[in-house]
């Protein structure tokens, strides 16, 4: 067994400030923003500054509780409900956006009725929970996912899952990280994640934080990369899995997953729970989110391309689940058929949560 690196997370609560580790001036800066507004953390949501759905959620439910705070408003009523409409358009594919948020509202209708200096300690407890909870799961994603690993495994992963993507360890990320604690991982190979770089800036950053063996290259590499027989498994995380198992992740996952069809290699996702959306029937239902145009003209501020040239810019693709060979959640590995074993997870998480403590 390898010792375990000191531990990361991009979350942090600060009295009654909410401080996010800046991911978009990552590896060469390491700058926290100060929150104090629900409107600052959707910002910060929106920009990518907190990225990763399990880091979305955690980060909103704290939004929650700067919105109960500060927010604008005499009752606990009317500020948590601005708080909450403002989070919740930030990002539109992350599910756990809203998971988090629906469970906010929960507790939030126990503590309407009090004053917001007492509703926002309820809620706090909760969003410290929630966090505690993030972690232990990803934690529990690693463990199941290194068993899927072989001793010698070179493995490619895709955007950002590390600690970094969550609330602390990381969900695919995580995965990698117990495999090398085990002795199980050879190296990682890293592609950039155009066209923000997740990749490149963060992947490669915690990699190198870790002392985990990798080697960064282009996304267009991936194929040459199987084709030669130097990757034996990939994985990745998601930002949406639908009832059936079609998964939503950065954009070029798609890709990824239809080349290590071709080649045989084995495609896992690794997520928690919450990351499925049990009434998204198919990816076809998933919304795509388009960002910004200049996202692809320029790279941090460099032109690469004509002034006025056309752009789309999806930020994730679906992955058919019939290219995933399986789904690492904190509960266990989901296989094919997807639909029951996704359903029978979901089914025990749920009575598990009726029948209490």
């Amino acid at each position: 067994m390898r010792e375990a690196p000191a531990e990361l997370s991009p979350i942090r609560w600060d009295g009654d400030v909410l401080r996010l580790l800046d991911q978009t001036v990552l590896p060469h800066h390491e700058d926290w923003l100060e929150c104090r507004h629900p409107e600052d953390v959707a910002a910060a949501i929106r920009r990518l500054a907190v990225r990763g759905a399990p880091a979305i959620g955690v980060a909103a439910a704290y939004g929650l509780v700067l919105g109960v705070l500060h927010g604008p408003g005499e009752t606990t009523a009317e500020r948590f409900q601005r708080a909450w409409d403002t989070l919740v358009v930030a990002r539109p594919t992350a599910v756990n956006l809203r998971w988090a948020l629906d469970r906010g509202e929960r507790v939030a209708r126990r503590v309407l009725d009090a004053a917001p200096s007492e509703a926002a300690k309820v809620l706090l407890a909760w969003a410290e929970e929630l966090r505690a909870a993030d972690v232990e799961a990803n934690r529990a994603i690693g463990r199941h996912g290194a068993r899927l690993f072989a001793a010698g495994d070179r493995v490619l992963t895709h955007c950002n899952t590390g600690a970094l993507a969550t609330a602390g360890y990381g969900t695919a990320l995580g995965v990698v990280q117990a495999a090398w604690s085990a002795g199980r991982l050879a190296m990682v190979w890293v592609d950039e994640t155009r066209p923000l770089l997740q990749g490149a800036r963060l992947t490669a950053w915690e990699l190198g934080r870790q002392s985990i063996p990798y080697r960064l290259v282009t996304d267009s590499s991936v194929g040459a990369l199987m084709s030669r027989g130097l990757v034996d498994r990939v994985v990745v995380g998601a930002d949406r899995i639908a009832a059936n198992g079609d998964t939503a992740n950065k954009i070029g996952t798609y890709t990824v997953a239809a080349l290590a069809a071709r080649h045989g290699v084995p495609f896992y996702v690794a997520a928690p729970l919450s990351t499925i959306d049990p009434a998204t029937a198919s990816g076809a239902e998933i919304p795509i989110e388009e960002r910004d145009e200049e996202e692809v003209r320029r790279v941090f501020g460099t032109e690469v391309s004509p002034t006025e040239a056309p752009v789309t810019n999806f930020a994730f693709d679906v992955t058919p689940a019939e290219l995933i060979r399986a789904i690492v959640t904190d509960a266990g590995v989901l296989e094919p058929p997807y639909p029951e074993s996704i359903a029978g997870a979901l089914a025990a998480r749920d009575g598990e949560a009726a029948a209490g403590p």
